[in-house]
């Protein structure tokens, strides 16, 4: 039997790190926690080196500083691709906003698929207690993106995944230069491009109530403009540099 590796980037979250390890662990025993924290001034590194000390289903992944989402979830998938027992590698925030009793759904989806995407809009708009400006910039931005690229995806910025081993083996990561939510389309992008089977599933998405959102314009500004030159690699048949043969 293979393993699930839910990758959670970190940042100053020690208000909801504990908890949120201890309700992923909760949803079954063939699931495995890394933390990939970017040298928290919080301390958030240091409380989860405690807790893996009692748990072998806890990993954590120290990062010298600030080096963003894209890098950090690349960082997480070769270090998970390095366990041979582990078949399946997830992404998840750490604050609640996906919720982990949702994981059922995704162990049972990615057996008929190879990425699993927890989508905000399958079934309309499952979003609670963002801004209206907010929802709106993201439910255009992904009509945005389906527009310029045709990635078949309904919620291609979404966060909350879960990858096959070998659909992640099928791509040099080496080569994702994305680092904001740009990163999320790109990964979908070369999925999708490498032919292999994506599965869109409801989730409701609920806003983070502990800690701060890491949304800057610089992570805006990457995903309007990263579209274009995932347009253009499509267009120029680029992406083959990407997807192994």
């Amino acid at each position: 039997m293979k393993n699930f590796l839910v990758c959670i980037p970190t940042y100053n979250e020690q208000d909801n790190i504990l908890q949120i390890i201890e309700a992923v662990l909760a949803q079954g025993e063939d699931i495995e926690v890394l933390i990939i924290d970017d040298n928290s001034p919080d301390g958030t590194g240091d409380i989860v080196e405690n807790l893996k000390k009692s748990s072998k289903r806890v990993h954590l992944l120290r990062r010298p500083g600030k080096m963003g989402l894209g890098t950090a979830y690349i960082d997480g998938f070769k270090f998970g691709l390095a366990l041979p027992h582990i078949g399946y590698l997830m992404e998840m925030d750490a604050d609640f906003s996906h919720n982990p009793k949702s994981l059922k759904h995704f162990k049972a989806a990615i057996k008929e698929a190879d990425l699993v995407i927890g989508s905000r809009y399958v079934n309309g708009i499952s979003i609670v207690n963002w801004p209206m400006t907010r929802l709106l910039l993201s439910y255009f931005a992904s009509i945005y993106v389906r527009w310029i690229t045709r990635l078949p995806v309904l919620d291609p910025t979404g966060g909350f995944k879960c990858f096959r081993r070998e659909a992640l083996e099928s791509l040099n990561l080496d080569l994702i230069k994305s680092n904001g939510y740009c990163f999320q389309i790109e990964m979908n992008f070369y999925i999708w491009r490498a032919g292999l089977k994506i599965k869109e599933i409801p989730i409701i998405f609920i806003d983070r109530q502990e800690g701060t959102s890491k949304m800057s314009r610089k992570i805006v500004y990457e995903a309007i403009w990263g579209v274009w030159r995932l347009f253009f690699i499509k267009l120029f048949g680029l992406d083959k540099n990407v997807i192994k043969a």
